[in-house]
């Protein structure tokens, strides 16, 4: 597999070569070392890297710096890889995997970072491992950690895919595991024994009863959802299980801290074993701050619409709690991202490309 970049090509190739170079969290160092190299060509780039995190970024003294910033690594390939492209023109659609979350986003950065050599603002672009999987293991969380010079900035934009809208801040989420316990016994005398799959009835009753929250936050208004997300139990088709996890996805309105999160899912689960697993805090939507609110009016008179919630959990809540105002800006649908039928409409990729470089040269 050709695993070199040509930063100079067009949006769609460069797209298609992105998302062809596999990158399921965990292995994404075949595509770190293609960035790396691609950067590395450009002088007017500073490149630093750290595990599978590549960082380049502009030094020319200018009086603020936006630091923009994606994910290089996807959810596992099923059977979405290499990339198609199906149609002609704005309308066409790039399909496979990693298009959406957010390979599209990555490319129109990586574009921009080699041609963009005197922006009017400095820029950080930041290309990141371990997003889809559990928050200590995210490569930015490292960055912000261990290098947090490396992600200073006045502004940042995370090129989560958006639709090519704004969506401000992000809800938190939170993973617990629910524990049932039983007592085992040969399946041929099972009233000898106590089922504790059959005891996760309860719990799933629960989460069916359970009326998802609609909160208001900052003018956006923010969905909540409660589910389960994995059921585990059982040693042997002939053993009545003594065991049972059940794991809830809880995400939740960024008004809410991590600990009131918690409260809310222990509650709803009294007289239940809950152990909280992960879990990673929301942002609020900071449109309010000046540096948000330019960067808004610059791209909505390019996209038009107006901003919305972030739904899913991203990376702005990391700058959030630097202190630093961000928001969601990327191509593809977000309702699309996972999929196995992922695609990104190709009009998308070049509007969000030619906003972002409006106003880096503005």
């Amino acid at each position: 597999m050709d695993t070199t970049l040509d930063l100079s090509s067009d949006l769609v190739s460069l797209t298609r070569a992105v998302c062809d170079l596999p990158s399921v969290s965990g292995d994404e160092r075949a595509l770190a070392d293609a960035i790396e190299s691609a950067l590395t060509r450009y002088a007017h780039l500073e490149v630093l890297r750290d595990g599978d995190a590549v960082v380049a970024r502009t030094n020319l003294g200018r009086s603020s710096r936006v630091v923009i910033a994606g994910h290089i690594d996807t959810v596992p390939i099923a059977d979405n890889l290499p990339t198609r492209l199906v149609g002609e023109g704005a309308q066409a659609e790039l399909w496979g995997r990693g298009t959406v979350d957010m390979k599209a986003g990555v490319a129109v950065q990586l574009a921009l970072a080699a041609e963009l050599r005197e922006p009017t603002r400095d820029v950080t672009w930041v290309f990141y491992d371990h997003e889809e999987v559990a928050a200590e293991l995210n490569g930015l969380g490292r960055i912000v950690r261990e290098h947090p010079d490396w992600v200073a900035g006045d502004f940042a934009i995370l090129g989560e895919p958006t639709n090519g809208g704004i969506e401000g801040g992000c809800n938190g989420t939170l993973r617990a595991e629910v524990r049932l316990v039983g007592v085992a016994a040969h399946s041929a005398r099972a009233w000898m024994g106590r089922n504790a799959i059959h005891a996760a009835g309860e719990v799933l009753r629960r989460l069916e009863a359970y009326t998802p929250a609609e909160v208001e936050v900052d003018g956006l208004v923010y969905r909540e959802s409660l589910n389960a997300v994995l059921v585990s139990g059982g040693t042997a088709a002939n053993v009545i299980p003594d065991s049972c996890v059940v794991t809830v996805n809880y995400r939740f309105a960024p008004s809410a801290s991590v600990a009131q999160a918690s409260a809310h899912v222990r509650e709803l689960f009294d007289g239940y074993d809950v152990e909280i697993v992960d879990a990673a805090p929301g942002a609020r939507p900071g449109l309010d701050d000046p540096a948000a609110q330019e960067f808004t009016r610059a791209v909505l008179e390019i996209t038009g619409g107006a901003p919305a919630a972030k739904y899913g959990w991203t990376d702005v809540a990391r700058f959030s709690e630097l202190g630093v105002p961000a928001v969601n800006f990327g191509p593809g649908d977000p309702l699309l991202a996972h999929k196995d039928d992922e695609r990104c409409v190709v009009g998308q990729i070049t509007v969000v490309h030619a906003a972002l470089r409006d106003w880096l040269t503005a």
